[in-house]
């Protein structure tokens, strides 16, 4: 008596298909450098220069803080002080700001952390415009997309225009433009083309 086996389904379909009983091959394990993952862009730079740096009358409990230097030199402090404080932080930034400038020329945006007794003082060099007095707000947005303008004013929906930051973008059909006042007429620009 000769038993007869059936042939399971999936055995059946890889013969139908070619793939029979052959060999299998050993699985490859060398790099794929082309593949999704590794393609060999880097990550954009978060920071132009990095420096570190001493700042003895810095507050002792102060552990970071971030500050802007101008075109001309002056120092923005980004926190909450007035009158006499402020003047006595933008003071003891100074060393801060010089150690940064041995790498990267203002206008720039920095930040700094203390590490033990010396900070660590990372900058980012950045645009600055001025834009004519009597423009409302602390963020604008113009966008400029397949003939159509859009004007944001902190996020609200404006009319009107503003021609200097049109200026600013450049001979693009479509733009954003973004701009944060630092103080004053003074703000700081990013003009990108869509």
């Amino acid at each position: 008596m000769k038993l007869f086996r059936r042939e399971p389904l999936h055995e059946r379909l890889a013969r139908e298909g070619g793939l029979g009983a052959r060999a299998r091959e050993p699985h490859d394990v060398q790099p794929r450098w082309g593949e999704a993952g590794i393609h060999g862009l880097h990550r954009p730079r978060t920071w132009d220069a990095v420096v570190t740096a001493e700042a003895p009358e810095l507050e002792r409990e102060l552990e970071e803080t971030s500050f802007v230097s101008l075109p001309d030199g002056n120092l923005i402090v980004e926190a909450e002080l007035s009158g006499e404080a402020l003047a006595a932080r933008v003071r003891a930034l100074a060393p801060l700001a010089a150690a940064l400038e041995s790498e990267l020329a203002p206008p720039y945006r920095a930040e700094a952390v203390r590490r033990g007794r010396r900070w660590a003082v990372a900058g980012k060099a950045i645009r600055v415009a001025e834009l004519p007095p009597g423009i409302e707000g602390r963020e604008l947005q113009l966008t400029a997309h397949e003939g159509r303008r859009e004007l944001r004013v902190d996020g609200e929906l404006a009319f009107g225009s503003v021609p200097a930051l049109e200026w600013l973008a450049g001979r693009h059909d479509g733009y954003v433009v973004r701009a944060e006042r630092l103080t004053g007429a003074l703000w700081e620009v990013t003009a990108t083309p869509l």
